[in-house]
């Protein structure tokens, strides 16, 4: 190009930050088989609505069965959430996780603090979590394998109920992807 000019960089399109690499309804339907087959060794789990209901302190059974699988499989897996609750300390305490804190994402500190707890980078690093413009957008900004599942309840913060998933609707559709499906 002439002097002064920039080289132009690829465009990265915002849909690109939002897609997820894989959707399922639940964690319970992912396959930790085919993640650990990928390379993925660390997994980092949000909490309310990808976990547990969103302000719940209650860890079903069920929650901890795949947590026992995900160790057995082999993974690392950290708790990630901006809330400063004591329930989250009570819940990652059920959970036997360790806990990465942080700015509200889509920023990535907490993310980065999880992989260094779990000593992984971010092409052996899956990020797991319910909504499009948090979790799959700080997940997808490092290079993470970004998983959506479907949240577990509609109860959640007024600016998510109200307006993160007015969007996410419109940005779903957009994004043309399959419908949430168990793992077959």
């Amino acid at each position: 190009g002439a002097p002064g000019q920039r080289a132009a960089l690829p465009a990265v399109r915002l849909l690109d930050l939002l897609r997820p690499r894989l959707r399922r309804r639940s964690v319970f339907d992912i396959d930790l088989g085919a993640l650990r087959a990928q390379g993925i060794r660390g997994l980092i789990l949000d909490l309310d609505n990808t976990l547990l209901p969103h302000g719940s302190r209650e860890v079903t059974d069920a929650v901890l069965a795949w947590m026992r699988q995900v160790r057995e499989a082999g993974f690392g897996a950290v708790l990630v959430t901006n809330s400063r609750a004591r329930r989250v300390t009570v819940v990652a305490e059920q959970l036997g996780l360790p806990v990465a804190r942080g700015f509200i994402k889509p920023a990535v500190s907490m993310l980065r603090q999880a992989m260094a707890l779990m000593q992984t980078g971010p092409a052996e690093t899956a990020m797991i979590g319910d909504q499009l413009l948090t979790d799959m957008l700080a997940g997808n900004r490092l290079g993470l394998y970004t998983i959506l599942v479907t949240p577990l309840s509609p109860r959640e913060l007024p600016t998510t109920r109200y307006l993160s998933r007015r969007v996410e609707r419109w940005l779903l559709r957009l994004l043309d992807l399959p419908p949430a499906e168990p793992e077959r």
